[in-house]
């Protein structure tokens, strides 16, 4: 296929997204002023990203004008070719998006963080450290802007795929693809035992009325303690973090390891672009330093148990866990950092877990 014209692109394919973007950007900051609610782009993380995917996705269905203000439609600048057949592995990555849609949906609708009066506790913290003014600076630029501005390049890899024009899917799509489907069910059991702990500490629910995978047999030491330290959570200190951003690199990779790499056609002085890489990369940076957030705001709940746990266990990979432990070991503290954090002894525990 002949390289793709980007400055073309950017007259076409991108012009709806583009106009989503900045709708929701000023639509979010808006109710967030209106109701002294920062969440507002919280609730629509749940299905940006699958709005902006299903547009690349289904390029061929949308009609030449949009006939309602914010109806998604291709431009007469977009190129026949592009607009005629869809793409397989967009397709694909449509449906690997979508399902992790409606497992993000179910998460944020059971932890109620639908309604418009729910706030992330995070902000009310962040509010009370800084000035007012600072914070609605930080409102408009990182709330609402730029994270909106995350939400439109997830949707990229999708447009990446979409040009492609595969004719059928690749090796390496059926390996990412079943790879992101697991991703999403570790990401569902991380969701659910992070659930049970908490209707566990808060409300006593017994943990077998909870989703397989969730059944744990909390303990009054796991209420003292604050947090999670067990399941999946005793191998990761965010493994729902961890989960998600390996979900959107899989998704990131998809078009660019398939034998249809995108060539585009830029300007002889240029170098070979890494835009592409833009979606994976920023979201983990945000998660990143997203984390280090939680984690201080934990640290304060919780000072000795937390920084035991910090010590015990990996922030994301959970190859690094034992390796911790070792390091431990070698010190001669892992049987009281352990008790700390676990609350039990190894045997114990894993018989428990």
């Amino acid at each position: 296929m002949a390289p793709v014209p980007v400055y073309g692109l950017l007259r076409g394919i991108f012009r709806w997204p583009v106009k989503i973007c900045v709708w929701t950007t000023l639509t979010s900051y808006a109710l967030s002023v209106i109701t002294s609610n920062c969440s507002q782009v919280d609730r629509i993380w749940t299905f940006m990203p699958t709005i902006y995917t299903a547009y690349y996705a289904l390029l061929p269905l949308w009609p030449k004008e949009s006939f309602l203000p914010l109806w998604p439609y291709t431009p007469d600048t977009v190129d026949p070719a592009f607009t005629q057949k869809y793409s397989p592995r967009a397709l694909l990555m449509f449906a690997l998006v979508t399902t992790w849609m409606f497992r993000l949906s179910y998460n944020t609708w059971r932890r109620g963080l639908f309604a418009f009066h729910d706030e992330d506790y995070r902000w009310a913290i962040f509010r009370k450290q800084v000035p007012r003014w600072f914070f609605e600076i930080f409102n408009f630029t990182f709330i609402a802007l730029i994270q909106n501005i995350i939400l439109f390049l997830l949707g990229l890899p999708t447009h990446i795929a979409a040009l492609q024009q595969p004719e059928r899917l690749s090796t390496s799509d059926y390996i990412l693809g079943t790879s992101a489907l697991v991703i999403i069910a570790l990401e569902f059991i991380s969701d659910n035992q992070q659930y049970s702990y908490q209707s566990f500490k808060h409300d006593g629910v017994d943990p077998n009325t909870q989703w397989p995978g969730a059944k744990i047999n909390w303990t009054q030491r796991d209420v003292q303690r604050g947090f999670c330290t067990r399941g999946l959570w005793a191998w990761s200190r965010h493994p729902n973090f961890l989960c998600e951003q390996t979900f959107w690199i899989i998704i990131n990779l998809m078009p660019l390891v398939a034998p249809e790499s995108p060539k585009y056609d830029l300007p002889p002085t240029s170098m070979t672009p890494i835009w592409p890489l833009a979606p994976a990369v920023v979201l983990c940076t945000l998660f990143f330093s997203s984390t280090i957030f939680t984690e201080s705001i934990s640290l304060s709940k919780y000072p000795e148990a937390y920084k035991a746990y910090q010590s015990r266990v990996a922030m994301f990979v959970p190859f690094l866990t034992p390796v911790w432990g070792l390091w431990l070991k070698l010190w001669g503290k892992k049987e009281e950092v352990d008790e700390i954090v676990y609350g039990q002894s190894l045997v114990e525990r894993t018989k428990r877990d």
